[in-house]
C-alpha cells in the first residue's frame, strides 16, 4: 500500500519522549502527537525548547496544524499542547475516559473545587472508534486502556499506529501498570488489539529507552511485535503477561515528573490557577503514590 503521509519525529532527551508531526502531502494539513513541555524539576523553571523546535519544522514546511492529539496524560513530561494552541490555533483532543483520570489525582492532589474532572479542559474527547479527519488524512481511535484509563492510539490511513506508551520498542516490551487506574490484565487485551493489526502496520512509539548496543529509535511493525516483544511476543498467555509485568512494576520507581506532570496534564498542559499574589504552585502529595 502506498504511504500518503509524511511524519517527523522529535526525541526529548530529557524524558526519552518522542512527539510526532503527522502531515497530508497533498494539504500539508497536519497533526501534533505527544508534544513535550521541558521542565527543569530542581528550579521549578518550564521552557519551549522541544516544542520550538517542533514549530520550526510546521514552518518551514508550511504545515497548517489543526489538532494536538495526546496518547493520554502522561507521567513522564509536561504537554506542550498549550504552546500550539496559542502559536497556531491548534485544538487538543485525548481519550474520554481522561474524566476517570482527573476524578483519580483530583482526590490524590485534592484539586481547587473549581477543577471539574470533565474532561471540559481539552477541545475533543474521543471514544473507541471514532475518526477525525485532518485534510486526506483519517485518524481512527483506538481505545488501549491499561496503562491508564484513557490511553489512546491513533491510526493513521489504516497503515500507521501511534500508540504512546501501550508498547514499547520489541526489545524494551511494554507499559507499567502500576498507576491508579492501570491493570495488567486490562493492557494485555489492549495489546491483543494492536496485534490485530494487518502485520505490515507501522507502530510509533511513545517511549524509548535503548538496551546495549543501539541508539533511541521509534519506529517498529505489528508483525516485529508480536514475534519478538519480550512481553509479549510469541505465545505469551494473559496469565503469563500479568505475572511478568506486575512482577516488573513491583522494581520500577516512579517516574521523576509524575507529580508536575500529572497535575499538569490532567488540565489539558496549563498550569493550576495562580493564587493571590500571581505565583503558580504545584503540590507534593505526601505517602499517596
Amino acid at each position: 500500500m502506498k504511504q500518503n503521509y509524511e511524519v517527523k519525529a522529535f526525541l526529548d532527551q530529557d524524558s526519552e519522549t518522542w512527539s510526532y508531526v503527522v502531515s497530508d502531502p497533498a494539504t500539508q494539513q497536519a497533526v501534533i502527537i505527544d508534544p513535550v513541555l521541558d521542565f527543569d524539576y530542581k528550579s521549578g523553571r518550564t521552557k519551549t525548547t522541544s516544542a520550538e523546535e517542533i514549530l520550526a519544522y510546521v514552518k518551514s514546511e508550511n504545515l497548517a496544524v489543526e489538532w494536538v492529539l495526546e496518547t493520554h496524560a502522561h507521567a513522564d513530561h509536561l504537554s506542550a499542547a498549550p504552546f500550539f494552541r496559542e502559536k497556531l490555533g491548534a485544538k487538543v483532543g485525548i481519550g474520554a475516559e481522561i474524566k476517570q483520570v482527573q476524578q483519580i489525582f483530583k482526590d490524590v492532589f485534592n484539586l481547587e473545587k473549581e477543577f471539574l474532572p470533565n474532561g471540559a479542559q481539552f477541545d475533543r474527547l474521543f471514544n473507541d472508534g471514532e475518526v477525525l479527519k485532518v485534510g486526506n488524512l483519517t485518524l481512527r481511535v483506538l481505545h488501549t486502556p491499561g496503562h491508564t484509563p484513557a490511553d489512546l492510539a491513533y491510526i493513521v490511513n489504516e497503515q500507521a499506529a501511534f500508540v504512546g506508551d501501550t508498547l514499547f520498542l520489541p526489545d524494551v516490551g511494554t507499559a507499567r501498570c502500576d498507576f491508579p487506574g492501570g491493570s495488567a490484565v486490562t493492557l494485555y487485551k489492549s495489546i491483543q488489539k494492536l496485534l490485530a493489526l494487518p502485520p505490515e502496520t507501522e507502530i510509533y512509539v511513545c517511549h524509548d529507552y535503548p538496551t546495549k548496543g543501539r541508539e533511541h529509535e521509534y519506529l517498529t511493525t505489528v508483525k516485529e511485535q508480536a514475534e519478538k516483544n519480550i512481553h509479549v511476543g510469541g505465545d505469551v498467555s494473559e496469565a503469563q503477561f500479568v505475572e511478568k509485568r506486575e512482577a516488573r512494576d513491583a522494581t520500577l520507581e516512579m517516574p521523576r515528573l509524575i507529580l508536575p506532570s500529572i497535575q499538569v496534564n490532567i488540565r489539558a498542559g496549563h498550569l493550576p490557577p495562580a493564587d493571590e499574589t500571581g505565583k503558580v504552585y504545584l503540590k507534593v502529595p505526601i505517602n499517596q503514590l
